[in-house]
């Protein structure tokens, strides 16, 4: 049986990500692990003091995302397709890339924000990294189009 990693942030591409990864696990007979990485917050110079129950905070995403994953994974669910789900807290490349050995998954299904090079080369994307140094294929899922767009897409 194949794995599929589906690693989702719950964005607005993350519902493209799991249909995605839903389409190539039924190709491949495969299973899906589904893994959304809780960032904790940057704190830097004067705002720290500011941030005292930084904890708590990382604490009630982590419950709120595990919460979200359940509730996923039961709407998934069905007797042809395994659906398993892992939250972790970090940073998402590494983590993505860790959780890929640790499942020994056969493809990665991710989302892009759509983001320009420009802010890809100055903030970096996790995508991007993952795709660098993945030892599987990397399948990448675009954002949703926009409605302006899709119908300028329409018209041509």
């Amino acid at each position: 049986m194949k794995t599929i990693l589906a690693p989702i942030d719950f964005s607005a591409v993350s519902n493209s990500v799991i249909d995605a990864a839903r389409m190539l696990a039924r190709a491949v007979n495969g299973r899906i692990v589904i893994l959304s990485v809780v960032q904790p917050p940057v704190i830097t110079g004067d705002f720290s003091p500011m941030l005292e129950n930084i904890g708590a905070i990382i604490d009630h995403q982590e419950k709120t995302v595990s919460r979200h994953l359940s509730r996923l994974a039961q709407r998934l669910a069905t007797p042809t397709l395994s659906i398993e789900t892992v939250r972790d807290t970090g940073l998402p490349a590494p983590l993505i890339l860790e959780q890929a050995k640790k499942c020994d998954a056969d493809y990665i299904v991710m989302g892009s924000h759509g983001h320009t090079a420009l802010y890809d080369l100055i903030v970096g994307s996790t995508t991007h990294q993952v795709l660098k140094k993945a030892g599987c294929p990397v399948m990448i899922v675009p954002p949703p189009m926009k409605k302006a767009a899709r119908r300028k897409a329409k018209t041509r």
